[in-house]
């Protein structure tokens, strides 16, 4: 279960950077909005298996509260998931 969630972590990471940086300006710079809906429903999806799985393991683990903050609040920032995963899954 914990290479589940490195893995998310490192795709919704993906998604999110392939969100901000292809789609994102594709639909506003180039009116193209191909990939609008398949690259943001692939980081929803991705963004909601992370904070689930995410607190699924911060209670079987029980983290403490700065832990499981940190994690959130970097659930919610572009490209934070990098940074969860290597400071906080590859130690587990």
């Amino acid at each position: 279960m914990l290479r589940i969630l490195k893995n998310i972590a490192i795709l919704e990471g993906i998604s999110s950077i392939l969100l901000f940086f292809v789609a994102m300006p594709l639909k506003y710079l180039f009116n193209n909005t191909l990939y609008m809906r398949p690259i943001g429903m692939a980081h929803g999806v991705l963004f909601v298996f992370f904070v689930l799985i995410a607190l699924y393991f911060a209670v079987k683990e029980k983290w403490n509260l700065e832990k499981i903050g940190i994690i959130l609040i970097c659930s919610i920032i572009p490209c934070a998931t990098f940074y969860v995963e290597k400071k906080y899954l590859r130690k587990i």
